[in-house]
């Protein structure tokens, strides 16, 4: 199987954009204030926007279609004719494992982040409990699933490379091409010898 270049941009387009809303959703985590209660002597959490979860959310399905791209092209590995030996077929095999790894740590990030983002906190409690806050996103859970997007985009890469120089298809090809013009050399030397006899 030849490496197709579609396929190629494809892939690192969607990575790309994935990584982008990632970066996003980070810059645009929500903050919270504590508020009092106009009406009795609670407080309460007034959030910012909700970008981030939108971001976040974005990223991961673009992510999906990237993987489903990939794994739809080279039949996931198991499913095709499979691979002719050789430092290739190792090199997808190792590619293969370290995309699905990359992948569902992006996934894990990006839905975790975008699922606390999401939460708010109601009621903080009374003035008297300052040790209440407002549940946030920490810093970083974004970033982590941009980072992973980025080694997820390199090694779906290299697995789609080293996948399509071993697979059986492209040098069962080139070997019956092979086949094919030792034949057509043989038969023409039989017919030369049956020519002189």
């Amino acid at each position: 199987m030849a490496v197709s270049v579609t396929i190629l941009v494809l892939i690192i387009a969607l990575h790309l954009i994935a990584f982008v809303f990632a970066i996003g959703a980070e810059r645009r985590r929500s903050e919270a204030k504590v508020l009092p209660d106009e009406y009795d002597d609670r407080t309460f959490c007034v959030y910012t926007t909700d970008a981030s979860t939108i971001y976040g959310l974005a990223a991961v399905a673009l992510l999906l279609l990237s993987q489903a791209v990939l794994n739809g092209v080279t039949r996931c590995l198991c499913c095709g004719k499979g691979l002719v030996s050789g430092c290739s077929a190792t090199c997808a095999v190792v590619s293969f494992i370290l995309s699905w790894i990359s992948f569902l740590g992006a996934e894990a990030c990006l839905l975790a982040g975008s699922a606390k983002n999401a939460y708010h906190t109601k009621y903080r409690g009374y003035f008297a409990k300052h040790d209440l806050s407002c549940a946030t996103l920490r810093k970083g859970v974004f970033a982590a699933g941009a980072a992973l997007t980025l080694l997820s985009m390199l090694t779906s890469i290299l697995y789609y490379w080293a996948h399509s120089k071993a697979d059986t298809g492209f040098w069962e090809k080139h070997r019956n091409e092979g086949l094919g013009l030792a034949t057509q050399h043989h038969h023409h030397h039989q017919g030369a010898d049956s020519d002189k006899a």
